[in-house]
């Protein structure tokens, strides 16, 4: 959990400094980080990432992450500094 609270921690910088493209890059990383966690981990290790079963928690945060990097990616950056 304190490595994804670390990747969104930077993504908040980023937007923080009118970054939101590569903040909204960052938080879709964190996400896929935290399906990849629930994955890998054991049920009594994973802490906070563990919201429902197994299966849903890594479909959720999959779709989730995969979503937000292309929705990040898609939209145009023109007139953002």
């Amino acid at each position: 959990m304190l490595l994804v609270v670390v990747v969104l921690l930077v993504a908040v910088v980023f937007v923080a400094q009118d970054r939101w493209r590569r903040g909204a890059f960052f938080i879709g990383g964190a996400t896929l980080l935290a399906a990849a966690l629930r994955l890998c981990l054991p049920t009594a290790r994973v802490g906070l990432l563990a919201v429902r079963s197994r299966p849903f928690d890594i479909g959720a945060y999959t779709v989730l992450g995969g979503a937000i990097i292309v929705l990040a990616a898609t939209i145009s950056s023109l007139g953002v500094g």
